[in-house]
């Protein structure tokens, strides 16, 4: 595993460091059903459990070189030699009753604090307390160190497919190798690290050029999506609304929950992919919270960006960032459902045949080429406000039971980090026949979350009713928030 960060790796970090309301961790929360028994696991079992299987996920006993990035060089991934389980894994209570409520808060509370850099950059949260008996896993992680699909391998790794406890993997673990490493900020003793990372971003422009000659048409596809992706920057631009404001460390969360099964039949009678119609119901959100707000509906509707996975099979726990963006258009000032739905199954359509993608990616790698310093700038540009209005990120999960220490996994509840400037994102996660919208907020500037994930609740019922049998399963939601 290289210990290098990769320019989008590196790119999360400087969003971070650069505002102090974007704070880039991803995660959220895993409910359990109680296990055998009907006792909340114990800590010191977690810890266990968690100490025998982080042998094979090496970068969570690994911290950054350096706690800050720019000048002439990123920092690196370095072995911890002070790492303590304990510092990454506590447990926590709900207040009574312990509902969505109480659980909501909790999480909006947990991702309002960035993690310590100082240390690896991940936490984990055991939280008891939650009614019927249940308990819940919390665990954020920096950005920099997964993303969204990474995540969901990582998830393979620390739960069970059966119901049993999770089994000792102690053959597995090794540990971690003593790097001698100089002291932070000291550019003298990084000098022969910088002359590398010149010399690897020679080699990387150089193999790109060699590629380019190599493939024409590759290359064509790529220049031709990055002038697209440029042109929809700097001239076309996302609109302006209330979305698009100066945000705080503070966070609310609220979340929505539907069938898989009603989302597939969505789908299938109205032409189109699930992700269209996630798409739909968090246009309608957005719709309705615009209303509500009394703003305009741009004509030309928000922007969205929308990860896509350009991780390979081969590259299963290569932890990172293996991520294209596509940026969707959602047409917000559209009255009719079922218009809506088919404005956006057009688009994305068009968009997976389009050279976009790989505009994105061509942006990032580029990017990479330029020294730490002027990249932070570039970074900062590809996640402007210019560019999109809302993050919506859809990641499938393990459509089979999972389970830890016997007990069976019944939900997820996800979150999704916030750019500067962004008020809103929306992260959806598919489990086991369940896809829950979990919506991440800036405390000061939503108040009225409550608004947008009614929206979401009624474009699925919208759609829904345009079925035969008249729509699927609905869950219950609550809104809550979290001040620091």
């Amino acid at each position: 595993m290289s210990d290098a960060l990769t320019a989008l790796d590196a790119t999360f970090l400087e969003l971070e460091q650069h505002d102090d309301g974007a704070l880039m961790s991803i995660g959220g929360a895993l409910v359990f059903d109680p296990p055998p028994g009907g006792r909340t696991p114990a800590l010191e079992e977690v810890q266990a459990t968690l100490a025998d299987r982080l042998g094979r996920l090496p970068r969570y006993s690994q911290r950054l070189s350096s706690p800050s990035v720019g000048g002439l060089l990123w920092p690196h991934w370095v072995d911890d030699e002070s790492f303590d389980l304990t510092n990454h894994v506590a447990g926590a209570a709900l207040s009574a009753p312990g509902g969505d409520a109480e659980l909501w808060e909790w999480i909006a509370e947990f991702f309002s604090h960035p993690l310590d850099r100082a240390r690896p950059l991940w936490k984990m949260v055991l939280i008891d307390g939650l009614e019927h008996g249940r308990w819940a896993l919390a665990q954020k992680t920096h950005h920099c160190l997964v993303d969204g699909v990474g995540s969901v391998d990582v998830l393979e790794v620390l739960l069970d497919r059966e119901p049993h406890p999770w089994a000792s993997d102690r053959a597995a673990v090794s540990a971690p190798a003593v790097k001698q490493t100089a002291p932070w900020g000291s550019l003298t003793a990084h000098a022969p690290q910088a002359v590398a990372q010149a010399t690897a971003a020679g080699v990387q422009a150089a193999r790109g050029g060699a590629h380019a000659a190599l493939h024409p048409r590759d290359a064509f596809s790529r220049s031709r999506g990055l002038a697209e992706l440029l042109v929809r920057d700097e001239i076309i631009g996302a609109p302006h609304t209330s979305l698009g404001v100066r945000i705080g460390r503070g966070r609310r969360f609220a979340a929505a929950r539907f069938t898989l099964d009603e989302l597939r039949q969505i789908a299938h009678k109205l032409g189109g992919s699930v992700n269209d119609v996630v798409l739909a119901a968090c246009t309608s959100g957005l719709r309705e919270l615009l209303l509500e707000r009394d703003e305009g509906l741009p004509a030309r509707g928000l922007r969205a960006m929308v990860p896509v996975n350009v991780r390979e099979a081969s590259e299963r726990l290569a932890l990172g960032n293996k991520v294209s963006s596509l940026f969707v258009q959602l047409p917000v000032a559209e009255p009719v459902p079922l218009v809506r739905f088919k404005q956006i199954a057009r688009t994305t359509r068009r968009l997976k045949s389009s050279d976009l993608p790989a505009g994105a990616e061509t942006f990032i790698e580029l990017a990479g080429l330029a020294p730490p310093l002027l990249h932070a700038a570039l970074a900062r540009s590809t996640y402007a406000t210019r560019l999109f209005n809302v993050t919506i990120t859809n990641v499938p999960g393990p459509q089979r039971p999972m389970h830890a220490l016997g007990a069976r996994m019944r939900e997820v509840l996800p979150f999704v980090p916030l750019a500067a400037a962004h008020a809103a994102g929306i992260a959806v996660f598919s489990y086991d026949g369940l896809v829950t919208f979990g919506i991440s907020a800036d405390r000061e500037s939503m108040p009225d979350l409550d608004v947008l994930i009614r929206g979401i609740e009624e474009g699925i019922e919208d759609l829904s009713a345009l079925l035969p049998a008249g729509g699927g399963a609905r869950y219950a939601h609550h809104e809550t928030e979290t001040r620091t």
